[in-house]
């Protein structure tokens, strides 16, 4: 309680993000291991549970394996396709705040689609608003993002769902964004969210300097994200499953209608959330702003989906088309998707290789340090052990005192030297 209580009052106002934090946090190094492979485990058993749940609600049916396959293939290209994958997947305060809370809100919707009866559209109602209450106090980018979205589903409604559904859509999307709006104005009147505008002179992200040069940075990030040859796997995804998803007769689904319109709808929403994130968050991150990209994952994923409804409707359309010869297209799909994946192991194990070097060599220095400090040493020589472009102590030229009080506060002295600096002896 006492860390969330120091995200509340002084850090950032982020509620259920102090929660997440203090679930690794209270356990040390080892909880800042272990958090990535059991997020890994809790993100996948979402991701398969919002498949089937996607399937049924369709009614659709799809050979055994598919749902679980499609949530590891979904899931591999989010986190290991990165152009940092430390920053997106090992590192946990990155992950908190933008990798796990977009796969959190689209598993949000399983209970409304799932829902059937009057009482479990009421109980899916009631989840949207506390998960969507919980979720404007985790990530104000992923916030924005669903928001975003729940808006323009209350708007083109009409053309997006089916009439007779449209009360209960229209009941959900306004308890979720109700529930969103009320975490954010919790977290926005929070002591440790003006502290951090404050900090960060969050009133300038408004200028016509800052609003172009967040412009100049998202097009940048837009580019490196359309670009990316690694996407290509959730569009295979897509042709696998659009190829061989079937009705519960038997039958191909025939392409809806509205999926061109949904599809364009979702890419416009994206285009908009996405600067809309960029510029929120350009206050604090400046130019960098194009590069930080786990400031991305927040609508990159709702991009990956996007890709892999493209994906779907090119493979249902070639499943009516050449029905009786689409095994190749399968098997293609399918060796795309295993093909491009494995590709994304291989600088997994060069980083693999720099973290085991970097874990190595903190250790050593942290029991070096922990030993000055016992004997009563009050300033320390610290030297920065970079991985992955994580900011360090005395990095930047000095620009960024933070990383050093950082360290000085984990040991309990008034302060570290660059340790760099300090002449062998």
């Amino acid at each position: 309680m006492a860390l969330v209580d120091r995200f509340y009052s002084a850090d950032n106002g982020r509620i259920a993000n102090g929660v997440l934090v203090a679930s690794y946090a209270t356990y040390g190094v080892a909880g800042q291991q272990w958090y990535a492979g059991i997020s890994s485990v809790v993100m996948l058993a979402l991701l398969w549970a919002w498949a089937n749940a996607l399937l049924r609600h369709a009614g659709w049916q799809v050979p055994r394996g598919i749902p679980l396959f499609s949530a590891v293939m979904l899931l591999a290209v989010f986190c290991f396709g990165s152009v940092n994958t430390y920053k997106t997947f090992f590192w946990p305060a990155s992950s908190v705040s933008h990798t796990f809370p977009p796969v959190l809100a689209a598993a949000a919707t399983i209970p409304a689609l799932l829902a059937t009866s009057r009482w479990g559209k009421t109980a899916a109602a009631a989840s949207a608003f506390g998960l969507g209450a919980v979720m404007g106090t985790l990530s104000e980018e992923t916030s924005v993002v669903t928001l975003t979205l729940l808006a323009l589903a209350l708007l083109l409604g009409r053309k997006l769902f089916p009439v007779g559904g449209l009360t209960f859509v229209r009941a959900w999307c306004a308890a979720a964004g109700a529930g969103i709006l009320i975490g954010t104005a919790v977290l926005l009147a929070s002591p440790g969210s003006r502290n951090r505008r404050t900090r960060h002179h969050a009133d300038s992200m408004f200028a016509p300097d800052s609003l172009s040069a967040s412009l100049r940075g998202y097009v940048d990030i837009l580019y490196t994200l359309v670009t990316s040859w690694q996407y290509l796997g959730v569009i295979a995804l897509g042709v696998l499953i659009g190829v061989l998803v079937r009705r519960v007769d038997g039958r191909i689904p025939r392409p809806d209608h509205r999926a061109p319109l949904l599809l364009g709808i979702g890419a416009a929403a994206l285009l908009f959330s996405g600067y809309v994130c960029t510029v929120i968050a350009y206050p604090a991150f400046g130019p960098s702003v194009a590069t930080a990209n786990r400031l991305w994952n927040d609508f990159l994923f709702p991009f990956l989906l996007l890709l892999t409804g493209l994906g779907g409707l090119l493979g249902n359309v070639t499943a009516r088309r050449y029905r009786p010869r689409t095994k190749p297209v399968v098997a293609g799909a399918a060796l795309a998707c295993v093909g491009l994946t494995a590709v994304l192991a291989f600088p997994l194990r060069a980083l693999e290789t720099d973290m085991r070097l970097r874990a190595e060599a903190w250790d050593r220095q942290d029991r070096l340090l922990r030993h000055q400090a016992a004997a009563g040493a009050t300033v320390l020589p610290y030297t920065p052990l970079v991985v992955s472009k994580m900011s360090e102590p005395f990095g930047s030229r000095g620009k960024r005192p933070w990383p050093a009080s950082c360290v000085a506060t984990y040991y309990q002295v008034e302060r570290v030297t660059d340790g760099r600096s300090v002449p062998p002896r």
